[in-house]
């Protein structure tokens, strides 16, 4: 079990995503880069990435250059995505979480942030 957002569970997560295999069905020829930056942790803010291609995921601390698209939101919503207690839709619908970059390819490849979540909300993670 690894504490939320730390690196080790940055690296379990990019680890359980690529054993999942609905998201591994969902990346089939999906060429994504996702940003993700956690606010208001109790400490320094969160940044970390999630890169897609060739029909695999990257997922590490730290900025990707490039990246399609970045999800802002405070650690309390993170955490409510993470363990599927809140969709991403209803995230922001809320404004509980902030979008911006490539919307439009954000919107084609829903799939994929669906079995996201479905794939990290499996994870045994301490909050």
């Amino acid at each position: 079990m690894s504490k939320f957002l730390t690196e080790e569970w940055i690296s379990e997560a990019g680890a359980a995503l690529n054993g999942h295999a609905g998201f591994s069905g969902a990346i089939a020829n999906v060429e994504l880069g996702l940003q993700f930056q956690v606010t208001e942790t109790g400490g320094d803010d969160v940044a970390y990435y999630l890169n897609i291609g060739g029909g695999a995921a990257e997922m590490a601390p730290g900025e990707l250059d490039g990246a399609d698209v970045t999800v802002t939101n405070d650690y309390e919503t993170a955490v409510a995505v993470s363990k599927g207690d809140l969709n991403t839709q209803m995230a922001f619908m809320q404004g509980k979480l902030k979008v911006s970059g490539n919307m439009a390819k954000l919107m084609m490849h829903q799939a994929v942030i669906n079995e996201f979540a479905s794939a990290v909300s499996a994870m045994d993670t301490e909050f």
